[in-house]
């Protein structure tokens, strides 16, 4: 209820008394004391005569101008002595008043939804003297309601559930309506509900609105959904008001009231024996009408026989029951399996069903296909063991595999290359004997891994594979050593008994029980009078000394042999000798072991000493390699000058070896054999005249005649001028042959050679035929007549 409606509730209850004798006489002065405010409920004091009126109402929504009552003052005579004035709400625009008698007119159609009551002041005025006969009085006009609105369903949408199999008269859910006309005046606010659609499922109280179910036992699976229609009418429904109508969305929500259900007595799969382990074998479905958790469910196998080889489990999408492989298959051994399988509900509710309705039980067949299958063998894996000492063809084990197929086929062995690549181990190929093949060496490989293949003789000639480790056993075969290259050192001051280091030792073997190794001195009729051993007992040992005063200018090394035994069986021993240098150590004990400190106590002399002649050895080495660069840099501008005067070709070279003793025209006495041509360059600073060759080799052809063929001299001329031919770049030989030959002791008629001629020179200024016997170079392009040849 609004301000509106309270407000003229609280103004009639105020002026109730009054109108006892349906006159009211007030007082200006009382009326002004009293404030009409909403929710205020104040009573009014009885006025005093002053103002005579009755009380005023006007209808709603009338549009006629009309008098609606009278004021009139005590003193008014009739006489028009008496003036009216009207003010306050609505004055002059919804109501007038008339001056001379007082009666109030409408002006316009009111609507009381917008203003239910309009407070207004009087005034009575003498006409004669213009003064007040009567203080101002207020007073109301209540605007009188009638059924002009319809009545409104609030807070739609409505939408509700409710659990199926719910019970008669349970309450779904209230509708609301409301209606804007006075509800304290007639029946024009006053509402009523009634069911439109949606009997006899639902009822509606007429007076709340509240919905109820009025069927028993509504089931979900049989209408999920209704919808029902609620009608609102006013005037408590009689003839004339106004009505509305909405529409309630009631579903009902599942509960547990069905168990599940299979389809069929009996579902037959089948499966082949080379399946592997997790295979679905196959799906089956029990159906529940619930939804949701009601609808969930879980499967098991009832066989105590062959539930071990397959099992089962819910798919949680669908439901379904899901048949799984859980061991391996053999057609030869079975080839059908009946198991029953069951369903139940993961949540039961006694209240709507027994525990047995929520449970239901088919059966299943299972079918075993026949497949050619490898090999197998009688273990996953084989794992032995064999001494390293184990001779060529010792057994190490025997592998086992059969055909499980009905032909059972023969099989015969074999091991992977891959696998054994040193081919260390061999397979008897029928009956899978493996041995050895190759010496073993436990500390090379301690273990073999062997892959060792079965495959069948016959038919489809499958294979399988099986891993085999071999463990090679340790022996005591090696012997212990230091386990590191010591250097212990003595220092001059060191005292008798100090430990100067401490060792241990290193052994390739693998005792079961672990290493231990003794350490002692070689035996000796003569007690090492300088150092000694002592053995921790913990595979390590100590080496001390024996003495005091150790100088290094006395003697600068020592050796110790020192002994070691492992506990092998047979044990084995080794000798290692340590070299304990003397050294003058440094304050803190410490012993240079290298760089120039080291090198100088090693030499004898003094560090400054040291120092002086790396200096004088680092300048030596500092200009030995600028003089080089130097020398490199002069040589490559003389070959660049060098290279900008030549203009050379390539040439082939053919060198003739003759032998005067078959000086015949015949070819094959000679060999002929290409080789690359030196260039020819033009020398400027220095050009040999021919005159001055010339007369240099006569000089020593002079001499060559005062000795024979085999002396010493003559060869050491052929072997400088070939020399000199070879190492200078700037002599011959050019593409020129040339003949040196002794031509004998006492000859009259003198030298035959050319080499004697100042004026004959065959190869200079025109071509040398060199007859039938020889081949014809290619002329030396370049050459000048004033340059010298040989």
């Amino acid at each position: 209820m609004d301000g509106c409606s309270v407000l003229p509730m609280v103004i009639m209850i105020s002026i109730m008394p009054g109108l006892v004798g349906s006159e009211l006489r007030m007082s200006r002065h009382e009326l002004r004391g009293s404030q009409l405010t909403e929710g205020l409920d104040v009573p009014r004091p009885r006025a005093k005569r002053g103002w005579i009126w009755k009380q005023l109402f006007v209808e709603e929504e009338d549009p006629t101008q009309k008098v609606i009552g009278q004021l009139k003052s005590n003193y008014d005579r009739g006489d028009f002595a008496i003036r009216y004035i009207l003010s306050g709400e609505g004055a002059g625009e919804a109501f007038i008043i008339d001056e001379y008698s007082g009666e109030i007119h409408t002006l316009k159609s009111l609507d009381r939804e917008e203003k239910a009551f309009y407070v207004l002041q009087a005034q009575a005025i003498d006409r004669r003297t213009g003064q007040p006969v009567e203080p101002e009085s207020e007073f109301i006009i209540k605007v009188q309601d009638i059924n002009d609105n319809a009545p409104e369903f609030i807070n739609e949408p409505y939408v509700s559930s409710i659990p199926e199999m719910s019970p008669i008269g349970t309450t779904v859910v209230q509708v609301t309506a409301m209606d804007a006309d006075d509800p304290m005046f007639g029946n024009n606010a006053k509402l009523i509900y009634s069911i439109l659609q949606g009997e006899p499922y639902f009822s509606v109280e007429p007076k709340t609105g509240i919905i109820v179910t009025s069927w028993p036992n509504m089931d979900r699976e049989a209408s999920e959904k209704y919808l029902v229609v609620v009608q609102v009418k006013d005037m408590l429904g009689f003839s004339g008001g106004y009505s509305a109508t909405t529409t309630v969305t009631i579903t009902l929500t599942d509960v547990n009231d069905n168990g599940p259900t299979f389809q069929h007595n009996l579902y037959t799969f089948a499966l082949a024996e080379s399946a592997p382990v997790g295979t679905t074998v196959g799906r089956v479905m029990a159906e529940d009408a619930d939804i949701g958790v009601n609808a969930k469910m879980n499967y098991s196998l009832d066989d105590l026989e062959e539930s071990a080889t397959f099992w089962v489990h819910t798919d949680p999408e669908t439901q379904e029951g899901i048949v799984t492989l859980a061991k391996p298959l053999d057609y030869e051994s079975k080839r059908r399996f009946v198991i029953a399988i069951e369903a139940i509900n993961d949540h039961i509710d006694t209240r709507f069903l027994s525990y047995n309705e929520f449970y239901d039980r088919t059966m299943i067949k299972i079918l075993v296909t026949d497949v050619d299958e490898p090999p197998i063998f009688s273990a996953p894996f084989y794992e032995w063991k064999v001494l390293e000492n184990a001779p060529v063809g010792t057994q190490v084990g025997t592998v086992y595999g059969r055909d499980t197929d009905a032909a059972n086929n023969p099989i015969r062995y074999s091991i992977s290359r891959s696998s054994d690549l040193k081919k260390v181990f061999r397979v008897d190929p029928n009956n899978g004997t493996v041995s050895v093949a190759e010496p073993l060496d436990r500390e090379t490989a301690a273990w073999h891994n062997l892959t060792v293949t079965a495959k069948e003789t016959k038919e489809n000639q499958l294979s399988s594979s099986v891993s085999v480790s071999i463990k090679v056993l340790d022996i005591n075969d090696n012997i212990p050593t230091l386990s590191r290259d010591y250097q212990p050192y003595v220092c001059e001051g060191t005292e008798a008994g100090e430990l100067l280091q401490t060792i241990s030792a290193v052994d390739a073997d693998d005792p079961a029980e672990g290493h231990h190794f003794y350490f002692s001195m070689v035996p000796d009729k003569h007690i090492n009078p300088n150092f000694t051993i002592r053995d921790n007992q913990d595979n390590t040992a100590g080496i001390l000394t024996r003495r005091s005063m150790f100088i290094r200018r006395d003697r600068t090394l020592y050796q110790l042999p020192v002994v070691i035994t492992d506990s092998g069986s047979p044990a084995l021993s080794s000798t290692s000798t340590l070299t304990i240098s003397v050294c003058a150590c440094q304050p803190a004990g410490h012993c240079p072991s290298g760089g120039v400190e080291a090198l100088a106590l090693s030499m004898g002399l003094s560090t400054q000493t040291l120092l002086g002649l790396s200096v004088c050895f680092i300048t030596l080495i500092a200009l030995s390699l600028l003089m080089l660069a130097v020398w490199r840099h002069r040589k490559l501008q003389q070959q660049k000058l060098a290279a900008q005067e030549l203009d050379t070709e390539e040439y082939s070279e053919r060198v003739v070896l003759y032998s005067e003793a078959n000086a015949v025209e015949d070819t094959a006495a000679f060999s002929i054999q290409p080789v690359p041509l030196r260039p020819h360059p033009r020398r400027r600073e220095h050009r040999l005249r021919r005159e001055e060759v010339t007369a240099s080799i006569r000089m020593s052809l002079r001499h060559s005649h005062l000795i024979g063929p085999e002396d010493e001299v003559f060869r050491q001329f052929i072997m400088d001028r070939l020399a000199e031919a070879d190492q200078d770049p700037y002599v011959p030989p050019f593409d020129c042959l040339r003949t040196y030959a002794f031509e004998g002791t006492g000859s009259l008629a003198g030298s035959l050679s050319s080499l004697e001629s100042s004026t004959f020179d065959p190869c200079v200024g025109r071509p040398c035929d060199p007859g039938p016997r020889f081949l014809r170079l290619s002329p030396w392009q370049g050459a000048e007549e004033d340059e010298t040849s040989f």
